[in-house]
């Protein structure tokens, strides 16, 4: 099977289930496991969970439809995509890429990290026990050392699984690497979730989640729960349009559609329902992003029987899920490569992870104020980079992403016509039911909230800069 688009046959995916699992990965990120719960708390619990299933429905399955038929109705990557269709709007293709380029460089380092997490908890786990805090400070970011684990070893293991994995194609790589993980994500979620509800106390997070209070209603879990949705599925980096690419005309992208985003939606119920009843009953403060999971759950672990044993399973579940999207990242720039620039599938797999993973360390570097002169420095003197992480994040997650995905729904919407898209949909037979009203949230109400989205973020960072 051929990997690039030269006149010969196109990679495509070679089943349902295969397309279904490799997009739910992609979705399925360390967002879902370590944001979810935390937003989830802070937004009133059930209240949270309710809006956020409301919102994937009418929102987030919108524009993931609208991503997928732009990359099945021209069978080519992101940009290629937009240059079929409308050559003047193939930027919003190369956004994506750059987009999803950029994101992977820190996501592997971040990928690393939780691989060490994995070394550190089977082989000592009372060090980080001992000093949670520490530990993630010195071990990992190298607050008081060069960080060679944090930075450059775990880190080049994580990236180099993703390499692996792309460069087998389509086929042979990503849909057979996917039937596997997906089905271990849930079984390690299952496991993880049978002994937080278990725990002494754990009736008081589960009563948390199950609880509707309107009173908790306002604008704040709105936006949260927008948002969350909103990035949870892997929308506006032109990932769902290159894995649209690969799909079969004969494959119904609506109901393909709804598995995906009920998969994702799932994993993020189960890691709530797994973490906000654990830290009920160990009295541990719930919170959101790395200083949680690599920080704050190590007292749940301490305090719980077999924690160290329960402390591998849960880093592990946090590899598959990042290995899956980080995946999914680089098939983007990798589709784009081979089928624009004519690299072969494994130049252009290496190349990408070389940059990608050369960037990486000086996210790394720069989370411990790491001086350029090579000495380690508190932060309080000498010339240091601290906020380039932050820089890349804010990028990416409050800019780059909400344009991109904006950008596809008005094309969709506005340029290329609704029409196309169900018509696309409705090949060899299919119906789609929703048509009208995807029309119009497509046109009109994903757009607003997108843009809701991306106002509010940015207003956001400039008031913490």
């Amino acid at each position: 099977m051929s990997n690039k688009n030269t006149g010969g046959s196109r990679a495509q995916w070679a089943s349902s289930l295969g397309f279904i699992l490799a997009a739910a990965g992609s979705a399925v990120g360390l967002g879902n496991i370590w944001k979810f719960p935390g937003r989830a708390y802070e937004g009133g619990g059930g209240l949270f969970i309710l809006i956020y299933i409301a919102i994937v429905i009418l929102i987030g399955s919108t524009a993931m439809i609208a991503e997928l038929t732009v990359g099945r109705a021209t069978q080519k990557n992101a940009v290629g995509a937009f240059r079929q269709l409308a050559p003047r709007w193939k930027w919003v293709g190369g956004l994506g890429v750059f987009t999803g380029y950029v994101i992977l460089t820190y996501y592997t380092q971040v990928g690393g990290w939780v691989l060490q997490y994995i070394a550190g908890y089977l082989t000592s786990p009372g060090t980080i026990f001992a000093d949670p805090k520490g530990y993630f400070l010195g071990n990992v970011l190298g607050a008081d050392r060069f960080p060679l684990g944090g930075a450059i070893l775990f880190p080049f293991l994580f990236i180099a699984c993703v390499v692996l994995v792309i460069t087998k194609g389509v086929e042979g790589g990503i849909e057979r690497f996917n039937k596997v993980a997906m089905p271990a994500l849930f079984l390690l979620l299952l496991v993880l979730l049978g002994r937080a509800v278990t725990l002494p106390g754990a009736g008081e997070g589960l009563r948390y989640l199950l609880t509707i209070d309107l009173k908790a209603l306002n604008g704040s879990t709105l936006l949260a729960a927008l948002g969350q949705a909103f990035y949870s599925l892997s929308l506006g980096m032109g990932i769902m349009c290159t894995y649209g690419s690969y799909v079969k005309k004969t494959e119904d992208l609506g109901k393909n559609t709804a598995m995906i985003c009920t998969l994702d939606t799932l994993v993020a119920l189960i890691a709530a329902f797994i973490i906000i009843p654990a830290v009920f009953a160990t009295g541990v403060e719930p919170g959101k992003g790395a200083s949680f999971a690599f920080v704050s759950l190590a007292g749940v672990f301490e305090q719980m029987p077999l924690g160290a044993f329960f402390g591998v399973l849960f880093y592990t579940l946090l590899f598959f899920a990042a290995l899956t999207s980080a995946i999914s990242l680089l098939e983007g720039t990798v589709a784009y490569l081979t089928e624009e620039k004519g690299l072969s599938r494994t130049r252009a797999t290496v190349l990408s992870a070389v940059g990608m993973f050369l960037i990486g360390v000086v996210y790394t570097l720069s989370q411990a104020h790491y001086n350029i002169r090579g000495i380690w420095l508190d932060g309080a003197s000498g010339l240091t980079f601290p906020v380039f992480g932050d820089f890349l994040e804010f990028l990416t997650d409050r800019l780059l992403i909400p344009v991109g995905a904006l950008a596809y729904c008005i094309f969709v919407g506005w340029v290329w016509g609704p029409h196309r898209g169900v018509a696309e949909i409705e090949r060899e037979g299919v119906r789609f039911p929703f048509a009208k009203p995807w029309g119009l949230l497509v046109k009109y109400v994903v757009p607003a909230a997108i843009f809701i989205i991306l106002f509010a973020g940015m207003v956001m960072g400039l008031a913490l800069s």
